[in-house]
């Protein structure tokens, strides 16, 4: 067994008499990938804090190559190899890449001034280890999410690191970047460095992960090799309950038109997309990234208006030129950026929750708060979201629960038509699955349902019909029953369709 780079024993971290973490082992050797997991608020992220100094231990011990480290502060953590990359990935979009990859540096040495000469040699060297091609003169805020993601890397790395650790670092990936990602790590791994990555993707951790570790609750509930796990060990360890993958079949055929789009077209965007949904059916949309997919629903909702084709809700054919028009004929949208499109997070659940129905709750020329506080308690119950009041800042919500009331939010506007897209983007197991069984119970309720997702497993479970985007062309409505996930993926990524 190689000797261990981290070692933590029995930690815990207590906030004003509510404990985050109750006595936490974990062990982390050099030339590994470790996989930390749990639903939201199991207490990763105060993990993370404390290995990095930026939060101390309540009690416990930390042990750093062998020796106990008491008051680790975060300059004593990057001094000892131990980098961490958050999802917004700290970097500085108004200077270059070579820039940011020296920065850390400058700051270890105490520089006052940048040594552009030396910053970009340093850049070359970073980008070339870990095989990314990345103009080191190219102002940050030009690269895609992935590139800046490989800059942070690229920053950690030229600072000698031993520890690096990724929170959630595929959250806004497309599959190829994610991918990428992993060859990266890999390589990473076997030059010896250490590699922690923050996440509760089953399938993404199957691909990457040596060991694993799992918290609820704050505690430890499972910990080993990834071989020791299959897929219901670790969903039980997740969530604390079996949650079992059945692909949705409506309980009855109906005759019942909830919505019919005819030849819809959108210029440089797609082209005659045309399907039926009926009540009790899912429509999944699915595509890689610009295929058009996302675009489909952007027109429905009216953000971006259709060139041509037609749009029949409750045989009555509509025309939608804007997000008002789409809104007063019953269609809701849950985009799938929920920090920046879904929610106003300064805001409280309640002032979300009613948002895009606030006329609803005027009287007299004033607001009727106790009724919008009435409806939001009424909808976290009957969404299953853990909130501790309506009146809470919903910052406060863990990703799964957000994402329940952006969900909320659209269905208090009773809506004919939910267009859902990404709806379980960096959302845990157990409130994936709770998300899945409402727009289920929605469908059988005869509310028309659209999935657009890059999520294989999301589409091929959730939805009884289908539609692939290549290019800005549909392949037509398909019916899930007669395909396997490996044919979609196969349409998704062939030269057509």
């Amino acid at each position: 067994m190689k000797e261990e780079f981290l070692r933590l024993s029995g930690v815990t971290k207590e906030f004003t008499g509510v404990k985050a973490l109750k006595g936490v082992d974990l062990t982390v050797y050099p030339g590994e990938i470790h996989c930390l997991a749990g639903e939201n608020g199991c207490g990763k992220s105060t993990l993370i804090k404390i290995i990095s100094g930026v939060k101390q231990p309540t009690s416990g011990q930390i042990f750093i190559e062998g020796k106990e480290v008491k008051n680790i502060t975060p300059i004593d953590a990057i001094h000892a190899g131990i980098q961490v990359i958050y999802q917004d990935f700290a970097v500085f979009p108004n200077l270059t890449v070579a820039e940011n990859i020296a920065m850390n540096k400058n700051l270890l040495e105490n520089r006052k001034y940048m040594n552009w000469k030396e910053a970009r040699q340093l850049a070359v060297k970073g980008l070339a280890m870990i095989g990314a091609e990345i103009d080191p003169d190219v102002l940050v805020e030009r690269l895609s999410i992935a590139k800046k993601q490989m800059v942070a890397i690229c920053r950690a790395i030229v600072n000698n690191a031993k520890l690096l650790i990724l929170d959630e670092p595929t959250t806004a990936l497309t599959r190829w970047e994610v991918e990428l990602l992993n060859k990266t790590l890999r390589s990473l791994k076997e030059s010896g460095v250490a590699v922690v990555i923050v996440n509760h993707k089953l399938e993404e951790i199957f691909e990457i992960a040596d060991r694993l570790t799992i918290l609820r609750n704050g505690e430890n509930v499972a910990s080993g090799l990834i071989q020791e796990f299959d897929r219901t060990r670790f969903v039980e360890c997740m969530t604390g309950r079996t949650l079992v993958d059945e692909r949705y079949v409506p309980e009855t055929g109906s005759d019942s038109v909830v919505c019919e789009v005819k030849g819809l077209r959108r210029k440089g965007s797609f082209e005659d997309v045309s399907f039926t949904l009926k009540a009790g059916d899912c429509l999944g949309i699915t595509g890689l990234l610009g295929s058009g997919r996302s675009e489909i629903g952007e027109t429905l909702f009216g953000i971006t208006p259709a060139t041509d084709g037609e749009v029949i809700v409750r045989n009555k054919k509509l025309k939608i030129r804007s997000i008002a028009d789409a809104v007063a004929h019953k269609i809701a949208y849950v985009p799938e950026d929920r920090l920046t499109q879904g929610l106003f997070l300064t805001r409280s659940i309640c002032d979300n929750t009613v948002a895009a129905s606030v006329a609803d709750y005027m009287e007299k020329g004033r607001l009727n708060l106790k009724k919008m506080v009435d409806v939001t308690y009424a909808w976290i119950k009957k969404i299953g979201c853990v909130a501790s009041s309506a009146e809470a800042p919903i910052k406060t919500l863990s990703g799964g629960n957000a994402q329940k009331m952006v969900i909320a939010k659209w269905l208090n506007t009773h809506p004919d038509l939910l267009i859902l897209n990404g709806p379980t983007v960096g959302v845990d197991i157990g409130a994936k699955s709770d998300i899945h069984a409402i727009l289920h119970r929605l469908a059988a309720e005869g509310v028309g349902i659209i999935i657009i997702t890059d999520d294989l497993n999301e589409l091929y479970y959730n939805c009884n019909k289908f539609i692939v985007m290549r290019n800005g062309k549909s392949s037509g409505v398909l019916d899930m029953s007669a395909y396997t996930m490996q044919d979609i993926s196969m349409m998704i990524t062939k030269q057509g369709i």
